[in-house]
């Protein structure tokens, strides 16, 4: 007996090596054709494929509805850190307005050098934080012989005079501000109306 796999001899009683291929087919059940298929299960055929369509259907809109989502939060995540600042920027406005109040009354004519440095600390630290919240994205509106627009300004009256058109301000009583295009505060103002 050698071990030499060419030298074994084959056993002819053993039964022929099954192809897995010719197996498995013989094991699979064969589709019905189409002359052996009734017509209820034509029907029931028929029902499922108009199922699984409208499946179909209901899985494309999820996806575009989620799709859609997404880009809807992702805009308004970006919006939200757009205007992120703009609460605090509401408060730091007051604080403008009481630095322009404090300017007006110190610009009276006085000799006492220690109201002139006071004065001038008040403008330096005025200029300061105005260029700083302009960095920040605010902007002034400037209503000031204007047309009067219900969008950015505040009417508290209207003055008859021949000086400015009629409709227009005459009057900015307290100004205006916008962050980023947005409307911050409107600017109260006093319309010009014919004398």
């Amino acid at each position: 007996m050698s071990n030499d796999k060419g030298n074994q001899a084959v056993d002819e009683n053993a039964p022929a090596p099954v192809d897995a291929k010719s197996e498995n087919a013989k094991n699979e059940p064969k589709a019905p054709s189409m002359d052996s298929i009734t017509h209820e299960q034509f029907a029931a055929l028929q029902d499922k494929a108009a199922k699984a369509d409208e499946h179909w259907a209901r899985l494309l809109r999820e996806a575009a509805d989620f799709e859609n989502f997404k880009k809807r939060a992702t805009r308004e995540r970006q919006e939200a850190i757009k205007f992120a600042n703009e609460g605090l920027l509401l408060k730091l406005v007051p604080i403008v307005d009481n630095f322009e109040m404090a300017l007006t009354a110190a610009n009276t004519p006085s000799t006492d050098p220690s109201v002139e440095s006071l004065k001038k600390g008040v403008q330096m630290v005025h200029s300061l934080l105005k260029s700083t919240l302009a960095e920040s994205g605010l902007e002034e509106i400037d209503a000031l012989n204007q047309p009067f627009d219900p969008n950015f300004h505040e009417a508290v009256s209207q003055q008859e005079t021949a000086d400015v058109p009629e409709g227009h301000v005459v009057q900015q009583l307290r100004k205006g501000y916008k962050f980023r295009e947005r409307l911050l505060r409107p600017a109260t103002v006093v319309v010009a109306k014919k004398p």
